[in-house]
């Protein structure tokens, strides 16, 4: 009886110590969920830290929010106001992010303008000069193209619209700049190919008066005539004023040629696809 008794001692003191552990766990976990701050508490702190320009710090507070409290009315808008305090913060990798998930997860409610106007911005606010890739620039222009297409009537849609002008000049730049190094090296055809994206892509830019003229004169100086003649008839069809339309014209002249457009030139053709005042 007594050996039966020892024999079952440790077993006895076994379940009582892992009854002990379990409650002092179970109590733990109670008392880590008693402490927790409602969503409507932490939302206020990070409502805060925003005012007092501590963006990083708010939008974690905000990620709180979405994460422990993802039903929550809060939680919502908390991805929006985090991807707003990381863009506030110029941390663009990070605002995009929260950005567009708030953009797939609740499309088309209250913030949704907002988040792809941060998604946009993020891009845009690093477009570099001309000199430089242009790759953050091609993102900003889709993403402010999808911004007014999505949502044409928020607050954020006029801006946008003269942001895209203003990206899509950049990116003609940048061809022209390419363009003009090619002609100066006087490899034409490369600089032909770099001016017709000009033309066809961003005729609505002020690039396209002088990239008609350096084709005008790259043609020349490969002696393809009929193809100056019409760069030159397109330019001055359509900015008779411009310096480049009298710049093109004297080459023309110089060589006893005169400005006549060939209809089936892919620069007419080019021209005619494009309608005016198109972005």
């Amino acid at each position: 009886m007594i050996e039966s008794l020892s024999c079952r001692i440790p077993l006895i003191a076994a379940v009582i110590c892992a009854a002990i552990l379990s409650g002092c766990a179970s109590n733990a976990d109670k008392g880590e969920l008693g402490n927790k701050d409602p969503p409507v508490v932490i939302y206020a702190e990070a409502d805060k830290l925003m005012d007092k320009g501590n963006f990083v710090d708010a939008a974690k507070k905000f990620e709180e929010v979405d994460r422990d409290y993802p039903y929550s009315p809060y939680a919502r808008r908390a991805i929006a106001m985090s991807a707003f305090a990381y863009y506030s913060a110029e941390q663009y990798p990070e605002a995009i992010q929260a950005a567009k998930r708030y953009t797939t997860l609740h499309p088309g409610t209250k913030e949704s303008a907002l988040a792809q106007n941060i998604i946009a911005m993020s891009y845009y606010d690093r477009i570099t000069d001309p000199a430089r890739d242009q790759a953050g620039t091609q993102d900003a222009l889709k993403e402010l193209r999808i911004l007014v297409r999505r949502y044409p009537k928020s607050p954020y849609a006029l801006k946008a619209r003269n942001r895209i002008k203003i990206a899509v000049d950049m990116l003609a730049a940048k061809e022209m700049k390419v363009a003009r190094y090619y002609l100066e090296q006087k490899t034409y055809l490369a600089a032909i190919n770099r001016y017709r994206i000009v033309v066809t892509k961003y005729q609505t830019t002020a690039h396209v008066e002088e990239a008609l003229m350096r084709i005008a004169e790259a043609y020349m100086a490969l002696g393809i005539q009929a193809e100056a003649q019409t760069a030159t008839a397109v330019l001055g069809h359509n900015f008779p004023e411009s310096k480049w339309y009298q710049y093109a014209y004297k080459l023309l002249k110089s060589g006893g040629l005169a400005p006549r457009e060939t209809r089936t030139s892919w620069i007419s053709r080019a021209w005619r696809k494009v309608k005016p005042g198109s972005g």
